[in-house]
């Protein structure tokens, strides 16, 4: 039997404005779902793993809207805990040009936000698990969440589960008494895969490169080496450090690529030029979806992982919606080179 992947997280009801509108315009908003660990596992489904997706819903009809929307995408949710009193929502607001997007989150009391350690039985979800993804949203949310993470990362480190984390420093949500510095070394050492983007190792643990401005688009890899070995030396048992590395030209166009490091070697991903961006929101977790894909299918093969990755996410700026809904051969043509867009018949 092919070991799972479980991911762990919140999943919000998500309300955006149509037509890079304003909050203040819109008079309708489009309805999904999405979030960081929930569109991880959509992406996994999609490239054809078994994957469990874990978290708390209220016990109406959003809840079971969530768990109908999931189950489509092949998506195992027989490990979610039923429980609290709402879902939690996002706003977002679509930039365009010099005018970025925005988000606003309503998720205070979420079903989620008031979960407790051993609510989850981590031994029953992790049973014939081979990997275990958490991200650092989910720690912010509240202190049960921060423990109920903590345990959960334990017992999958006591199995040997492998554990990935996206470091996903969201500064809008740490309101809770403890700040992401005190709370996510403990989650972080335990973790075997290390992934942050061009920002998350400065807000988090004040690692940041020399010379290098996200504003203007200057995200060069080579500078992002001394991150990874400064995430390394304060993480030794960490067999991988990612970062996802994106220069904002305008909400339109940003660069996008990406660094590997493995404690041996470095490998920098090709940079891709993306333009007329449809939806960035989800990007960074659509390259998580696509790193465990390719890590898991690509072996020893580093590189092509990283590729994968960041082909796979590339996509992602195509698509409505918080969830990657592309296929392992569309990633693979991009990787090989075909950007033409011509259409398929």
């Amino acid at each position: 039997m092919e070991q799972k992947i479980v991911t762990f997280g919140e999943i919000m009801l998500r309300l955006a404005t149509p037509e890079h509108q304003r909050f203040t315009q819109a008079k309708t908003l489009c309805a999904s779902f999405g979030g960081g660990e929930a569109n991880v596992a959509v992406s996994l489904a999609n490239f054809g793993l078994p994957v469990d997706y874990v978290t708390r819903l209220p016990q109406n009809d959003f809840g079971r809207a969530v768990v109908m929307e999931l189950r489509k995408y092949n998506v195992g949710t027989d490990n979610i805990i039923w429980g609290g009193e709402r879902l939690g929502i996002y706003f977002l607001e679509t930039g365009s040009n010099a005018r970025p997007s925005k988000v606003i989150y309503d998720r205070a009391h979420s079903a989620i936000a008031e979960i407790k350690p051993k609510m989850v039985d981590w031994n029953k979800v992790l049973e014939n698990a081979g990997w275990f993804h958490w991200t650092g949203i989910t720690p912010a949310i509240s202190e049960g969440a921060a423990e109920t993470c903590l345990e959960a990362v334990k017992k999958a480190k006591s199995k040997g589960i492998t554990v990935s984390c996206d470091l996903n420093y969201r500064k809008n949500l740490w309101k809770w008494g403890k700040t992401a510095a005190e709370v996510m070394p403990a989650l972080v050492e335990n973790s075997d895969i290390i992934l942050g983007n061009e920002e998350d190792a400065e807000k988090v643990f004040g690692i940041k490169p020399a010379g290098a401005d996200v504003e203007k688009g200057e995200v060069e890899s080579a500078r992002f080496e001394e991150v990874c070995l400064k995430l390394k030396e304060k993480f030794p048992q960490a067999k991988k450090i990612i970062i996802t590395l994106r220069g904002s030209i305008s909400a339109d166009h940003n660069t996008w690529s990406g660094i590997l490091y493995n404690g041996k070697t470095f490998f920098h991903a090709p940079v891709y030029q993306i333009t007329h961006i449809v939806d960035r929101v989800g990007g960074g977790d659509a390259f998580m979806g696509g790193l465990i894909y390719g890590l898991l299918t690509y072996k020893e093969d580093d590189q092509k992982a990283l590729n994968f990755a960041v082909a796979a996410s590339c996509l992602k700026h195509t698509i409505h919606g918080d969830f990657n809904l592309v296929t392992v051969t569309e990633v693979e043509q991009l990787m090989k080179g075909n950007v033409s867009g011509r259409v398929v018949r």
